[in-house]
């Protein structure tokens, strides 16, 4: 003798019509297409190595500028030791 199965209660009649879900699914469609080019847009940007060079020019040369420092102070230790 197993346990009775519990009652279940009907299933709830859906509050939106077929149509209005369609006109949903189909305005989701359109706001992902418009995030996705967005998307595009911004990886292009931001992969653009010749745009971000003229905008980090000062950044770049303050960093090739440490660099040689150390390259050449690390050149200079060898060449004495």
């Amino acid at each position: 003798m197993g346990q009775p199965e519990p009652l279940r209660a009907p299933a709830p009649r859906p509050e939106r019509s077929a149509e209005q879900i369609r006109r949903d699914i189909e305005a989701q469609r359109r706001d992902l297409g418009r995030s996705v080019e967005a998307l595009r847009g911004r990886v292009v940007e931001l992969t653009d190595w010749r745009r971000q060079v003229r905008e980090h020019k000062r950044e770049l040369i303050a960093c090739a500028a440490v660099t040689g420092f150390v390259v050449g102070g690390i050149l200079a230790l060898r060449r004495r030791g």
